[in-house]
């Protein structure tokens, strides 16, 4: 009577334990994504220059050609289309996780008991046919297949797929990441490389003015209009520009390297357009509206993937609080001779266990591991809201440069103008003997240094417009 209710109390005991077990911390809760502005600045045109494709964003028949070939060669793509795979099989594993898991075993084994237990004074007295006792040592053949298999009762597994399936598909936005930046960057040291040209162009027309003018001025001094100071600084300032011409070809070489690298190719010659720099007129720009960037930027793309993601890993580690079932079966042959391994039915073996365990005491570690799930889904979402935040930062940054830049290269264009008509004023002048060395020399340096000037204007205006481009979203369509 006291023994029945003794296992009463510990079998109400052992459940009221077990319900206390399933008691589980609640998941953090994220924060709301804040809402992107409706537009960039006055204009909502919904237009947007990321939809075209880069291979007609680019009329530039050369530069289209690097741009394939780095898709085709490009080291760090090829890292990123690895990571694709290295996904893709991770799902696959998750995949088969909830499957029953099938393998088949053969096993031999040989086993002396002594006679002095239990067991050996048990096989002693048994016959298996008249007169014959079971051999000591007895061995024992076995042949079956076996299947494990987790009944996912908790979405614990499918939760798990599911992750993995959203990181698969957040490997694929980060190439197309990787793409974008790739074109962005091979346009931009495309565009490096004709600036470099033209600046060498100007340069070189800047020197035979100034061995022009010190041709003059040699002249004069030999009429004793001039004197050997004039001579000398204007031989100097000859040697200055045409030393300045080897700081360029460096600049030229290093930026063909650094474009090399990108097509994934040793060094070798840039075949690129060589007409008017400054004539190129950069693309009219559509940015369309700020909500847009959450569909066209692979970045952004990417990390909302990760934050999904990040959230079914909080639902996997909630899921270890609670009892796991697992369903385990054998069938097969099993004999103590070989030649006793094929006589059905006596031979036969089968099994059928289903195990429910959970855990109960000591529960750290799991405690930890919900913990850190929820800490990475808060940083999940914080990177999106800063990937977000900082999209919008980069394109309305982008759009007022290119604003900016517009009206700066109005200006210097003027201003060269001007220049260009005070070299002859200059020039005329000092011949007349009104003007002297000193302000033909300011006037042609002024004039050399605003020509650079306007090409680096125009190199950053076409450098702003892939940037706000890639920004949008544009180029790996």
């Amino acid at each position: 009577m006291y023994k029945l209710k003794l296992n009463q109390y510990t079998i109400a005991l052992g459940i009221c334990l077990a319900a206390a077990g399933c008691k589980v911390p609640e998941a953090a809760a994220p924060a709301a994504n804040k809402p992107v502005p409706e537009s960039f600045g006055d204009g909502h045109d919904t237009t947007n220059i990321s939809t075209v494709p880069w291979n007609s964003f680019f009329k530039d028949k050369y530069l289209v050609d690097l741009i394939d070939t780095a898709l085709k060669n490009n080291q760090e793509l090829m890292v990123t289309l690895q990571d694709i795979e290295i996904a893709k099989n991770d799902v696959r594993m998750r995949k088969a996780a909830l499957l029953p898991t099938v393998g088949l075993r053969a096993g031999a084994e040989l086993e002396k008991v002594g006679e002095y237990t239990s067991q050996g004074a048990g096989d002693a007295s048994t016959d298996i046919t008249p007169g014959r006792e079971v051999p000591n040592p007895l061995a024992n053949f076995t042949l079956a297949a076996t299947a494990n298999w987790e009944i996912d009762i908790w979405k614990k597994l499918r939760n798990s797929k599911k992750a993995a399936i959203s990181r698969y598909l957040s490997t694929i936005e980060g190439k197309n990441f990787v793409l974008s930046n790739l074109i962005a960057e091979v346009a931009n040291s495309y565009y490096e490389l004709q600036s470099l040209d033209t600046q060498m162009d100007i340069l070189q027309q800047n020197i035979k003015l100034q061995k022009n003018a010190l041709e003059i001025v040699k002249v004069q001094k030999q009429a004793m209009r001039a004197t050997e100071l004039a001579v000398q600084k204007f031989r100097a300032e000859v040697l200055s520009s045409q030393s300045k011409e080897f700081d360029i070809l460096q600049q030229i070489k290093e930026e063909e390297n650094n474009l090399n690298l990108l097509l994934g190719r040793y060094p070798q010659e840039i075949k690129r357009e060589k007409g008017d720099f400054l004539s190129l007129v950069p693309m009219s720009v559509n940015s369309g509206i700020p909500s847009q960037l959450l569909a066209n930027r692979p970045d952004i793309k990417q990390a909302e993937l990760e934050l999904a993601a990040a959230k079914l890993d909080v639902k996997v580690a909630r899921a270890e609080f609670y009892p796991s079932l697992d369903i385990s079966a054998a069938i097969g042959l099993e004999a103590f001779k070989p030649s006793y391994l094929f006589k059905l039915p006596k031979s036969l073996l089968y099994s059928l266990a289903g195990d429910l365990a959970g855990p109960l005491v000591n529960r750290n570690a799991i405690k930890a591991e919900f913990a850190n799930a929820n800490a990475r889904q808060l940083q999940s979402m914080f990177n999106y809201q800063r990937i977000v935040l900082s999209a919008y930062m980069e394109v309305s940054s982008q759009l007022s440069k290119i604003s900016n830049l517009e009206k700066s290269y109005d200006l210097k264009s003027q201003q060269v103008d001007a220049l260009n008509t005070s070299i002859s004023v200059s020039n005329d002048l000092f011949k007349s003997a009104r003007a002297d060395y000193f302000e033909v020399l300011m006037t042609q340096r002024d004039a050399l240094e605003t020509k650079l000037e306007l090409v680096e204007t125009k190199k950053a205006q076409l450098n702003a417009v892939v940037n706000v481009y890639k920004q949008l979203g544009g180029g790996w369509k």
